[in-house]
């Protein structure tokens, strides 16, 4: 069965740092692009960072660019997302999925259109 789920989230002062992890199973991990995504209080779900099957390609929304780190470790079958110098529009809670080659959407887009599996989600809150 496959599987993806969120950990790590929490509350945080402006400036503080969280690591995200998002742990897999019942596929390889190689083979598949993984995305999170962020959902923001009143706001819809965006995509913030995203890592293709190796790990060898990342691509980051504009706004966590040079803050957000995201990686693959493949022997642990986790993606993280490292979160520095975090900020309080970085609120919300982020979602971690699973690109599907096989629906054909070009996975640095990172928009969400081609995950067919989502955790969760962990809840981060940063205060100023």
């Amino acid at each position: 069965e496959v599987e993806v789920a969120e950990s790590g989230g929490g509350a945080v002062q402006a400036g503080g740092s969280l690591r995200l992890s998002c742990t897999t199973s019942g596929f390889p991990l190689e083979h598949y692009p993984i995305g999170w995504f962020r959902q923001a209080p009143g706001k819809e779900r965006e995509g913030i960072s995203c890592i293709d099957g190796n790990g060898g390609t990342t691509v980051y929304v504009d706004s966590v660019k040079g803050r957000f780190t995201i990686s693959k470790d493949l022997d642990k079958e986790t993606v993280y997302l490292q979160m520095n110098n975090l900020e309080p529009e970085d609120t919300g809670v982020y979602y971690c999925a699973r690109e599907n080659p096989r629906y054909g959407n070009d996975w640095s887009r990172c928009d969400g259109a081609g995950m067919d599996n989502w955790g969760k989600g962990t809840l981060v809150t940063v205060s100023s």
